[in-house]
């Protein structure tokens, strides 16, 4: 598994940067209203086109093809599993041989509807319990996206429901401004 993560939102040429990528994601890009979406659209593509170059040997700009929810997939390569997400702060992009996702989120400010109407009680209660609600709230907000993700379904699942150890596992890293988490299977815990 390769995982790429950058903060380097603002440290290339945007108008260069949009003219080495494919065509498609050109187009996706520049539907963001504001520069930074773009930048953070176009930042993840690249993570993806590194991480292909430096995986598989992968060169050309990768065309994606996607499910009835969304999920993209690379057109000519079914053996190659990736997700891609990005916040205010970083873009991520996660490369597998087997499924796998990833969401990034920035820590905002705690909304205790949110919690309610996307945690079970359990969920909600570590979180209250936590000395940083905010930050506990998207953590389990990663893991479950992310596991969404993995699955292909996005939140069109119950998010309340999401998180499940015994058929994944989670990866999750908190930095000062942000939260990522990778989703994938669990491996065979009897070995």
């Amino acid at each position: 598994m390769k995982i790429l993560i950058s903060e380097d939102i603002w440290d290339f040429d945007l108008e260069a940067a949009l003219g080495e990528i494919s065509e498609q994601r050109r187009e996706q890009a520049l539907k963001f209203k504001f520069e930074q979406g773009q930048r953070l659209c176009v930042l993840a593509y690249q993570l993806l086109k590194q991480g292909l170059r430096e995986v598989y040997g992968i060169t050309e700009n990768p065309i994606f093809e996607y499910n009835e929810h969304d999920k993209p997939s690379i057109v000519g390569h079914p053996e190659i599993y990736f997700n891609l997400s990005h916040c205010k702060e970083a873009a991520a992009c996660v490369i597998s041989d087997q499924p796998v996702g990833i969401d990034v989120e920035s820590i905002r400010e705690y909304k205790e509807s949110l919690a309610h109407y996307a945690m079970n009680d359990a969920e909600v209660r570590q979180i209250e319990a936590s000395d940083h609600p905010a930050a506990a709230f998207i953590r389990l907000w990663t893991m479950k996206e992310a596991t969404l993700k993995l699955i292909g379904t996005g939140i069109s699942n119950d998010l309340k429901t999401a998180i499940d150890h015994e058929r994944y596992q989670y990866t999750t890293v908190e930095r000062e401004k942000y939260i990522y988490t990778i989703c994938s299977l669990a491996t065979d815990r009897r070995t």
